[in-house]
Parts: C-alpha cells; sequence; structure tokens
C-alpha cells in the first residue's frame, strides 16, 4: 500500500475502533520504514503497537476471554511459567546464550536506539527428555511473558488450505501479545519440502509457516523444539538466531544443578552433590528432575521426623531398579 493509502486506512481503523486493520495497518508501517532501514521509527511504532494491543486485551477480564474465543482457543494451550533457569540444566555456553537473550528483551529499547532488534527465535534440538520444554518455560519466566504452546491437533486440518489458514488465524492472535510462543516437535509441521513423501499441502503450509514467523515482531518469542532436526526443511534453520543443542547432562553440569537446586531447598540432602551427581550421570534432564521430585514428596509426607538420607538411599534403590528394569 501507498502511504496516503495507509494513511487514509489508519484513519478508518481509529475512527471504527477496528483493531484488526489497525494492527495490519501498522505492520506496514513498521514493514515501509525497516525497508527505509529507519529502524528507530520501526521500533517506536512497534512499542505503540504493542502497547496498543496491550490496552485492547487488558480492558475487561471479557476482553481477555474473548480474545481466545472460537478456533484461536483449539490452537493453544497458555501456560503460566513456573520454571526459572536455575531449574533447568544447562551447560555454561548454553546458559550464557539464553541469559544474553533475556538481557536483550530486557533492554531493547537500547538495542532499538542503536537501529538493531534483540534476537526472537530460538530452535532446540535433543533427544527428548533433556529439558526443551523447560528450557522454553524458564525463557517466558524470565522475560515475565505468558508462555502459549502450539496444539497441533487443533491446528493440522484434513481439508485442502485448513492448515495454513488456522496458521494464521493462530499468528493474527500471537501478534498481539508479547509472549514466548513453542512449538514442540517442530518437525511435524516445518518438514523438508524436498522430501518426495511429502504431499503439496504439506509444502504449503511450510511455506505459510516460514512467512508467518518472518512477519512476527520481535516481542514475540519464537522457541522450537525437535528430536529429529535431520528432518526440517533447510529454509527453517535460517528462521532461527540462536540453535541450540541439549544433550544429556554430565556430572559436572548435575552437580552444578543440585548445589543450586538445595540451596532453595530448606533441608540437605545429605549426600555431597559430587557423590550424588555421579550417581545419577547417564540420567537425562525429566529423569533427574523426576528424582528429585520423589525425593520432595516423600519428606513432604514423613514430616514432622524426617531421615532425609533414608529417603534420598530409596529414591535411588527404586531408580536403580527402574532402569534395570527399563535395560532388561
Amino acid at each position: 500500500m501507498a502511504r496516503a493509502d495507509l494513511l487514509v486506512k489508519l484513519v478508518q481503523a481509529g475512527s471504527s475502533g477496528d483493531k484488526a486493520l489497525f494492527s495490519k495497518v501498522v505492520e506496514s508501517l513498521i514493514a515501509e520504514e525497516k525497508g527505509k532501514q529507519h529502524h528507530v521509527v520501526a521500533g517506536q511504532l512497534e512499542d505503540i503497537l504493542r502497547n496498543t494491543n496491550k490496552s485492547f486485551l487488558d480492558t475487561s477480564a471479557d476482553s481477555r476471554r474473548s480474545s481466545l474465543e472460537g478456533k484461536v482457543e483449539s490452537f493453544l494451550f497458555r501456560i503460566y511459567p513456573n520454571k526459572s533457569l536455575d531449574n533447568v540444566i544447562l551447560n555454561s555456553d548454553n546458559r550464557r546464550i539464553i541469559q544474553e537473550l533475556v538481557q536483550e528483551h530486557h533492554r531493547s529499547d537500547l538495542l532499538r536506539s542503536y537501529n538493531l532488534e534483540p534476537r526472537s527465535r530460538i530452535l532446540l534440538a535433543g533427544a527428548p527428555g533433556n529439558g526443551k520444554t523447560s528450557l522454553a518455560e524458564a525463557i517466558a519466566h524470565s522475560l515475565m511473558v505468558p508462555f502459549y504452546v502450539i496444539r497441533y491437533d487443533g491446528i493440522i486440518g484434513s481439508y485442502l488450505g485448513e492448515t495454513a489458514s488456522r496458521l494464521k488465524a493462530m499468528f493474527d492472535f500471537i501478534r498481539t501479545q508479547e509472549c514466548v510462543l513453542f512449538f514442540d516437535e517442530f518437525d511435524a509441521i516445518g518438514k523438508e519440502r524436498g522430501d518426495t513423501h511429502e504431499t503439496g499441502e504439506i509444502k504449503r503450509v511450510v511455506s505459510s509457516l516460514l512467512l508467518q514467523i518472518d512477519r512476527l515482531p520481535s516481542y514475540v518469542v519464537v522457541v522450537a523444539a525437535t528430536n529429529h532436526p535431520e528432518l526440517l526443511d533447510r529454509a527453517v534453520w535460517r528462521r532461527f538466531q540462536i540453535r541450540m543443542e541439549l544433550n544429556k547432562p554430565d556430572k559436572y553440569m548435575i552437580e552444578a544443578w543440585l548445589k543450586r537446586f538445595e540451596q532453595q531447598l530448606k533441608y540437605s540432602l545429605q549426600y555431597p552433590a559430587k557423590t550424588l551427581a555421579s550417581k545419577l550421570n547417564g540420567l537425562s534432564f525429566s529423569e533427574i528432575e523426576e528424582f528429585i521430585l520423589d525425593v520432595q514428596r516423600k519428606y513432604i509426607l514423613a514430616l514432622p521426623e524426617v531421615d532425609v538420607k533414608k529417603i534420598v538411599d530409596d529414591c535411588l534403590s527404586q531408580l536403580s531398579i527402574k532402569y534395570e528394569l527399563k535395560n532388561g
């Protein structure tokens, strides 16, 4: 649209209270300013759009509920993030990268004053159980924003064009939110378009998905997780500024995590962290997390007179039996 047309549309949106038209026009203005390398103005417009969307959404409890009415509600699952970065086992390099990302968003105004945007697209790869979902939730917790998880059962349709139209509706809603948007098992929807086994519909869905991700403002942080990175379309990789592999934690990572965790407790685990880490070495993040939760449950149920060492020993014994059965 030419600038004169944009101004006319902007006035129409303002006079009629058409939120969707207003957002569309401002997004067009932002794209135009970015094309002219006017990043400061583009950043100011993004701030206005974000704050305006917040005011639309926060006018009343009813307006918040209506924002997720109909189809969009079946596309997304909202989680109120409780896990912090300290609750996730990460190696030092990955922890530093995530801390830098969080700082970029907390100081986004400073970056925009220098014509820069915070990074907002993260691809997590690794075997199941090594903390991809937990890390995405921890990022939302650190940024103090809502955490939305894509519901593929609601997104993927059986009719031609249905999935792409649902993706568009979901992204139209997400653009109005300052949030973390999480795609688990991203390979289910971001498959390689050159795969001869895939239909033309899947290829169109991937193209639509990439286009919608490109159009998201930087205040929407997209986190995608995959157990099979080799299945992803090559163009998908280019969309993500941060690509991170999450493997099973080694004993040093487990030891550091146990020390941080024990500081949050009101009691000692009665084992040196180094010793306990050696016993837990080889387990995935989710298996270690479940072990600790099991200790906590038993501790609470045994109050007021608790033998913590016996509880830990019992949990270790149960863990040993479980994995003998699992590997037998």
